[in-house]
């Protein structure tokens, strides 16, 4: 048996809302490096458009989601992936739960996550996720692939400032968390053969470091370190940074998970603020139309004595 890890993150640009970061960790029969995880399940995913609903839109969410699609194809395939782990969640509440245990719970400075809830699914869909994660769950028997667990670390607004302070730089809190999360769901002393793979964090092209931070002292080899991709090996596992790694079904997956969690916490921060502000447009929460939503819940902000701390990343 050998292990394959993806790992992706949403929401690292913006300066309203959460940080997103998932990994999904799979058990396979072969060389986990060499897993075709796109030919084993093609008669359960769809890598590209999303319209034949008797299969699962997966790929890098932003092919599957855009607001002009809408987040049904988003939200049919991380739920059902999460079925795959037995958890059924029917709220914002519920969903971040079954990904977070391990991880901070909900600021209560933050009102729109802290005192509201979203039930789930968003979407109407047509075709039951029982029928569909059943279908996913034979595919996976067929190829003796299994789904092992899918974890998430949402990194809120306060918490996000406060390690930027703590480390002078937004990638560094980037990488330390994500190595932080993949730490939770792998062991640098395990003897299954493991594959590792991560899209790059912005420009970085050195982990060495960073990796050594959370592997107990386990020896770092360096593979390679490029712009487009930096190899490691910690133990009996091969890790790997780099571009386009959504290519990769397990990336791929945690890229949606994270995108989907984004964007379920950021329907709740828009309906806070347009609860409290009359004719207010939502936002994304990215720069240029993040600076006009700040400016249009102003005097909301202030007559609600809610801090820009709590609300505004500062990097």
């Amino acid at each position: 048996m050998g292990l394959v890890i993806g790992m992706d993150e949403a929401g690292y640009g913006p300066n309203l809302g959460p940080l997103v970061i998932s990994v999904t960790v799979w058990e396979v029969p072969g060389p986990p490096r060499y897993t075709d995880f796109w030919g084993a399940l093609a008669e359960i995913i769809d890598p590209f458009t999303g319209r034949d609903k008797s299969r699962l839109h997966v790929a890098d969410s932003k092919q599957v989601y855009t607001p002009a699609r809408g987040i049904a194809n988003l939200e049919r395939a991380v739920l059902s992936s999460l079925q795959l782990c037995s958890q059924f969640p029917t709220s914002f509440h519920e969903l971040r739960h079954v990904l977070t245990a391990k991880t901070p719970t909900l600021p209560e400075s933050e009102p729109w996550f802290a005192e509201y809830d979203l039930r789930l699914p968003l979407a109407e869909h047509t075709v039951r996720f029982d029928e569909i994660t059943d279908r996913w769950q034979q595919c996976c028997r067929q190829h003796r692939i299994r789904l092992r667990t899918i974890c998430s670390d949402v990194v809120f607004t306060e918490r996000f400032n406060r390690l930027t302070r703590e480390s002078g730089s937004k990638g560094v809190v980037l990488s330390r968390l994500s190595l932080g999360l993949l730490r939770q769901v792998w062991n640098p002393q395990d003897v299954h053969p493991t594959f590792i793979v991560a899209d790059k964090h912005g420009g970085r092209n050195r982990y060495g470091n960073l990796l050594y931070e959370v592997v107990d002292g386990t020896m770092v080899s360096t593979q390679q370190e490029s712009r487009a991709r930096s190899s490691y090996r910690v133990g009996s596992a091969d890790i790997h940074f780099q571009t386009k790694a959504e290519s990769h079904f397990p990336v791929a997956l945690a890229s949606m998970v994270s995108k989907y969690v984004r964007e379920v916490a950021m329907t709740l921060f828009n309906r806070y603020w347009c609860a409290h502000t009359s004719g207010l447009k939502p936002t994304k929460g990215y720069p240029v139309d993040a600076l006009r939503f700040k400016q249009d819940i102003a005097e909301t902000q202030a007559r609600l004595g809610i801090s820009n701390d709590v609300l505004w990343r500062e990097r």
